[in-house]
C-alpha cells in the first residue's frame, strides 16, 4: 500500500486496499456462499417449491415473490459471515489490527477500511444475484435497481453491531451461538420465505424488530412495483438507526482493544 507523491493521505482507503488485495487472492472461496448457493435455493424454493403454491402470494408468482427476501437474505448473510470469524481473528488469531495500529493507523482508519471491504462484498454478492434475478424475469420495475444500495444500506446496519459483538466477545464459541439463535431465526422469520402476518403476534413483532425483514420489504415493493408495508421513509430512517447505533458500538470497541 504505497503512497504516490502528491496525493492525499487517505488511510482508510489504504485499510481497504489491503483488505481487497488478500481478497484477490481467495475470492474463488466465497463463490459458492455468495453466488452458487443463493441461485440453487432460488432454483429449488422458487421453481421447484414454488410450481405448488397455487396462485403464488397475494396473487404474486412465488418465484417473483421470493427472489427480492433471497437477494437481501443472501446479503445479510454474507454481511455476517464476513463480520464474525473473520474479524474476530484479525484481533485473536492473527493480530491484524494490532498491527495495523502500530502502523501507526488511527480507530476510525482501521475500522473504516474494514467496514468499506464488508460493503463491497455486499455489493458484489448483491449485484451478482440481481442480474440472475433478471435472467429469471423476475424484475418487474426500474425500481429493482435500487435494491443493491438498499442491501448496502442493509449490510452497514448489520456489520457495524456484529463487528462490535465479534471484537467483544472471548471465544469464537460466542459467534456460532449468533449464527444459531440469531442469524438463522431471523433468516426463517423475516419474511424471506412467507409473509409476517402469518406469523403468531409475539414472533410477527420480532420480524419486524429485525433490519432483514425491513430491507425484504423494500425489495420486494421495488422489484415488483408496489408499495411496501410501512412507508419507505419509515424502513429507512430503521435501517440508518442501526448502521448509527452499530458503528458507535464498533467504534467504542475497537478503541477499547487497540487503544486501551
Amino acid at each position: 500500500m504505497t503512497q504516490q507523491p502528491g496525493v492525499a493521505r487517505m488511510p482508510a482507503l489504504m485499510v481497504f486496499e489491503y483488505h481487497l488485495i488478500n481478497f484477490r487472492r481467495s475470492w474463488y472461496g466465497s463463490v459458492f456462499s455468495s453466488f452458487l448457493l443463493p441461485v440453487l435455493t432460488l432454483v429449488g424454493f422458487g421453481v421447484g417449491v414454488g410450481s405448488y403454491v397455487t396462485g403464488g402470494v397475494g396473487g404474486v408468482p412465488y418465484l417473483d415473490y421470493l427472489v427480492p427476501g433471497l437477494i437481501a437474505s443472501t446479503a445479510f448473510q454474507v454481511a455476517i459471515g464476513e463480520s464474525l470469524w473473520p474479524v474476530f481473528g484479525r484481533f485473536e488469531w492473527e493480530k491484524t489490527y494490532f498491527a495495523q495500529a502500530a502502523a501507526p493507523l488511527r480507530v476510525a482508519d482501521i475500522l473504516g477500511g474494514q467496514l468499506l471491504f464488508l460493503l463491497f462484498r455486499v455489493l458484489l454478492s448483491s449485484t451478482i444475484f440481481l442480474a440472475v434475478a433478471a435472467a429469471f424475469g423476475t424484475l418487474h420495475s426500474l425500481w429493482a435497481l435500487a435494491v443493491v444500495p438498499l442491501q448496502v444500506l442493509l449490510g452497514l446496519a448489520v456489520i457495524s453491531p456484529v463487528i462490535a459483538y465479534a471484537a467483544r466477545v472471548s471465544s469464537d464459541s460466542f459467534l456460532a451461538l449468533l449464527m444459531r439463535f440469531g442469524v438463522i431465526p431471523m433468516t426463517l422469520f423475516s419474511g424471506v420465505f412467507f409473509p409476517v402476518a402469518e406469523l403468531t403476534p409475539v414472533l410477527r413483532w420480532l420480524a419486524y424488530a429485525s433490519p432483514l425483514w425491513h430491507s425484504v420489504e423494500l425489495s420486494r415493493a421495488a422489484t415488483l412495483g408496489t408499495t411496501p408495508y410501512w412507508p419507505a421513509a419509515g424502513h429507512l430512517l430503521y435501517l440508518a438507526a442501526w448502521a448509527v447505533v452499530g458503528w458507535w458500538l464498533a467504534r467504542r470497541q475497537f478503541a477499547r482493544r487497540l487503544v486501551d
